[in-house]
């Protein structure tokens, strides 16, 4: 008899996230079809979390792995410093007219952390191409930008950054604003702004954080306080990009945008790695110029990939049909009708619901990331056919569009049976 997958997986592979003394071997999957994933057994499982919150579209689906397979056959890869190629040219012509805000430029980078990091280095060196100083960046509290080292500087100090603390650079980090905290961050905001290259944040959601969620309104007002203190605002839209929160884009909900965006996770469909870094012309000039000094040096082997961005094109296409945004809408609606139905449950708090992203928590006075309740509602989740990747305490449904009305109250039905059977 043949050994199986996840076996073979237990002696050759390092899990992202994942505690590696006694490690439970991992659910070995080998096909997808639209919300579903299905195991080397047969046994199907519906995902609730969209594969690390990539997968806007479904698993497996047809267009987008036709439109791989003809970019395959045209051209693969070549290198993009001093050549280019339609599917990129094309990805940021349509991208930019898309993006909330007056961008003029795309810069292709690999991922989210990596959007991330070309980001930091635009908005610090454009003040260094003018020749000002500018030494401090503003983050909020509870934010996660990723898991390279400027990535990990501006996110929160936590467990994903514990070990590195002593090797990143010092942030400003003010909290998330409220109706009762607002005009003191603007303060902060003011005291440091001579010295702020840069805000970045995560508009209206932090994900890794806990998928807390703020008022756009009081957004604006902070965004508004860095344009008139010079500060460079950037826009995480990693997680929040391509219609999760209801817009196409989180920052559709400010009047004050971003000069730099960062793109990722749900920019392909979720069948492929690839990040987009946008930004103003009056960004983009500043790089324009006789010093060769004043270039941004950086780059990716895999910079632009073809197949990657025709994959783009391909999710672009299918983001853009009305059935998709009809979809959302569907998904919003039983978000809703669910949280209600939550709110009942002793065990679950601050239920809340942001566009196709429903979360709450579990109170087990512990909290946090490391909370054990995390595997309990995950193995009792997966038991029953369904994804959830809980963090810690922090419970959330975060599905591909094309969810059905039944899957997701199959998700839904899950929840209330773990809420009852473990915590009740």
């Amino acid at each position: 008899m043949a050994e199986s997958l996840s076996a073979r997986d237990l002696r050759v592979i390092w899990h992202p996230y994942t505690r590696q003394k006694d490690m439970p071997p991992p659910l070995a999957l080998v096909r997808g079809e639209g919300a579903l994933l299905f195991d080397e057994n047969g046994k199907s499982y519906i995902d609730a979390s969209s594969s690390w919150w990539v997968n806007i579209h479904g698993h497996a689906h047809p267009y987008i792995a036709e439109r791989i397979y003809r970019q395959a056959l045209h051209l693969e890869h070549v290198i993009f410093a001093g050549y280019t190629h339609e599917p990129a040219v094309r990805l940021a012509e349509r991208l930019l007219p898309r993006l909330p805000g007056p961008f003029s430029r795309v810069f292709y980078s690999d991922n989210g952390s990596t959007a991330v990091e070309v980001a930091l280095k635009m908005a610090i060196q454009y003040w260094w191409n003018r020749g000002a100083r500018r030494p401090k960046l503003l983050a909020f509290h509870h934010s996660y930008h990723g898991d390279t080292f400027g990535a990990m500087s501006v996110s929160e100090r936590s467990v994903f950054t514990l070990a590195f603390k002593d090797y990143l650079f010092e942030v400003v980090f003010i909290d998330t604003p409220t109706a009762g905290n607002l005009e003191e961050i603007k303060a902060q905001i003011r005291t440091h702004g001579a010295e702020t290259a840069a805000f970045i944040y995560e508009p209206l959601l932090q994900g890794a954080g806990g998928m807390r969620m703020y008022d756009p309104a009081h957004l604006d007002e902070l965004l508004e306080t860095c344009r008139q203190e010079g500060i460079l605002c950037i826009a995480d839209e990693v997680m929040t990009g391509f219609g999760r929160t209801g817009k196409l884009f989180a920052s559709e909900y400010t009047t004050n945008k971003p000069d730099i965006i960062c793109l990722s996770k749900g920019i392909t469909g979720g069948t492929m790695a690839l990040g987009a870094t946008a930004c103003t012309d009056a960004i983009y000039q500043a790089f324009v110029d006789d010093d060769k000094l004043k270039t941004l040096f950086h780059g990716h082997s895999f910079t632009a990939n073809p197949i990657t961005c025709a994959a783009a094109l391909a999710s672009l296409d299918l983001l853009e049909d009305p059935d998709c945004a009809d979809r959302r809408t569907r998904i919003h609606r039983q978000h809703r009708a669910f949280a209600e139905r939550l709110k009942t449950q002793k065990a679950a708090t601050d239920v809340r619901v942001l566009g196709t992203v429903l979360a709450f928590d579990i109170d087990t006075g512990a909290g946090g990331y490391l909370d054990n309740v995390g595997p309990l509602m995950a193995r009792y989740a997966v038991e029953r056919g369904v994804m959830l990747r809980p963090m810690g305490s922090n419970v959330y449904v975060l599905p591909p569009y094309c969810i059905t009305e039944q899957e997701l109250e199959a998700i839904y039905a899950c929840i209330e049976g773990a809420l009852e059977t473990l915590f009740s």
